[in-house]
């Protein structure tokens, strides 16, 4: 029982920093097509090293 509430505490606080991520990321100034490259190539390194098995 005291383990459903430790989950239930921690799931509340992701959710509240969540929704406080989001809520700063929409009022910020963000260049999303640098941080969108930047997901890209990380992305594509770790498909790369699936793919070839080297890296």
């Amino acid at each position: 029982m005291i383990r459903f509430v430790v989950i239930a505490i921690v799931v509340v606080a992701v959710w509240a920093l969540l929704l406080k991520l989001i809520k700063d990321l929409k009022s910020a100034n963000i260049d999303w097509t640098g941080v969108a490259t930047i997901v890209g190539f990380i992305a594509l390194a770790f498909w790369l090293r699936h793919v070839t098995g080297m890296g």
